[in-house]
This record gives C-alpha cells, structure tokens and sequence, in this order.
C-alpha cells in the first residue's frame, strides 16, 4: 500500500496496515506517531512533525517574533504542531496563545491578536475555510498591518490559495519539502510532471514519485512477497528527485523513516504570487 496526503487519515491507515501485516510506504503524513507501537511494516518518506514544525519555529524566533497567535481547529495534527511549537519556543523566550477556532469568528480573531499584542498568526487550521476568511479578516484590518500570517501546513502551496486570496496569498510562509536545487533526476521529472499537469509541480508531485521509485527499487530487488518488502526497508538506498532515500530508526519514531528529506520554509513572492521565495532552509 502507498500513499498518504493527510496525516489523520494515514494514521488510520498505518494501524490497520501493521495490524494486517501489509507493506505501507507512506508518501507525505507527517504526524511523529502514526502508529502506537514501533512497526516494521510501515516506512516513510515524509519527515516527522517534530522536525519539520522545530525547523518552521527557528525561523519565527530568527525573524524575531516571540508573541504568537495559533489559530487552530480541533484535530490530533493541529494539537500535535501547537505543543511542538510551544515546547520549543518556551524555553527560547516565545509564547504561544492558542485560540479554539470552534469559539472564533475570523473577523474576531483580529481583536485577539491587539489584545494579546501578537506579532504572528499562525494557521493551523483548513483550507481553503477558515483560512481564507481569516487571512483576508487579518490583511484588512489596519491595526494589523505589521503582523505576519503564517501557515506552517502548506495551505498556501495549493493553486487554489492563490486563485481565492489573489494578492493576500502573499508573504505567508509554510514549510515545503525541497531542496534549494534539484538533481538532474528531480530535474527531468519536474519537467515532465510540469507538462503534464500544465503547472508547476507541487511538493507534493515530488514525494508521489520518490515513493514509486522506492517501491519498484523494492519489487525489483525482493518480489511481493510482503514479509521481504517490509524487511528490505532498511536496505533500501534509492536516488530519488530530492536526494538519496534511505530508512533508518529516528528516536521517537514509530516507522521506518527517511531522516530526513530537505526542508525548506517559503512563501509566495509579493511581487509575484506564482513564484515562491527561500525565507529558511533546515
């Protein structure tokens, strides 16, 4: 089995496929439990929360913010990035106020924000509702024109953010999993993945093709038979368009982990909303 986009769902997977004893590439969740106990029978290729959100937080406190808003929808993934980011802000002289979006009208969440004298809002909540009525609630509120909207999940990587909030989708930075260069292979294959889709790749696109070039590198080298697939993960060593993939046991990992893919934080270039800026690299 391969897949996953959203981390809730592939937790579910995970359960079942360890229950089952079923392979399970996992291509893009990154919740650090995805399954309760360690497993050998699921690996990923997306890093773990813990690192990626730790990385998004060193950019926030090198940009100088201390006071930070999260706004953030009642969900595992969402409670799981707040504690990673308040555990690591804390101790570096950050806090983080988090406001239950079940209690919040966007337009409200602006007063919370001069009350609480925040510099950074951060979104940890879904697309395109309410992130858009809350950006858009934020950018036209003219006591806020200094803050900085934040959304450490991606949302603003979908074409559709740019296509709703037009100008506002601008100046948001999220995490994406890329390198600041491609390899000649990361290369071709944007080009054909731009080709077909008739836009540019998304982060996305890329982890969609590194996890069918570790599971044919596995097919190839084991079968499918599913006990040798699930034990050649550890033995994997494949180039794919991001660098060269391999598993090992991160600590605090439940599963077979790539340690890690490259990680950048960008945001769309205000200048020019298709075209994405390098704001930090982890």
């Amino acid at each position: 089995m391969a897949g996953e986009y959203h981390s809730v769902v592939a937790r579910a997977a995970a359960a079942r496929a360890d229950a089952l004893g079923l392979p399970f590439l996992c291509s893009s969740a990154v919740l650090d439990a995805l399954t309760e106990q360690p497993t050998a029978w699921v690996a990923r290729l997306a890093p773990a929360q813990s690192h990626g959100w730790r990385i998004y937080a060193d950019f926030l406190l090198s940009a100088g913010h201390r006071r930070i808003v999260v706004a953030a929808e009642p969900s595992v993934y969402w409670a799981s990035g707040a504690r990673i980011l308040r555990d690591y802000l804390a101790p570096r002289g950050g806090t983080v106020i988090e406001l239950d979006m079940r209690a919040f009208a966007p337009a409200a969440v602006c007063d919370e924000l001069v009350g609480n004298r925040a510099t950074a809002l951060l979104l940890l909540v879904g697309h395109p509702e309410p992130a858009v009525s809350i950006v858009k609630s934020v950018r036209r509120d003219q006591r806020l024109a200094e803050i900085m909207i934040g959304a450490p999940a991606g949302q603003p990587e979908f074409a559709e953010w740019a296509t709703l909030l037009g100008d506002d989708s601008a100046a948001i930075p999220f995490l994406r999993y890329l390198p600041e260069g491609l390899s000649p292979l990361g290369a071709r294959v944007e080009t054909a993945l731009r080709e077909r889709l008739a836009e540019a790749p998304s982060f996305v696109a890329f982890e969609g093709y590194d996890t069918v070039a570790v599971l044919a590198n596995v097919l190839r080298s084991h079968g499918a038979d599913r006990a040798r697939t699930a034990e050649s993960w550890q033995r994997v060593a494949v180039e794919g368009t991001r660098g060269l993939i391999q598993f090992s046991r991160a600590p605090g990992i439940s599963v077979w982990q790539w340690a890690w893919p490259p990680i950048q934080v960008v945001d769309r270039d205000p200048a020019e909303p298709d075209r994405f800026r390098i704001l930090h690299a982890g």
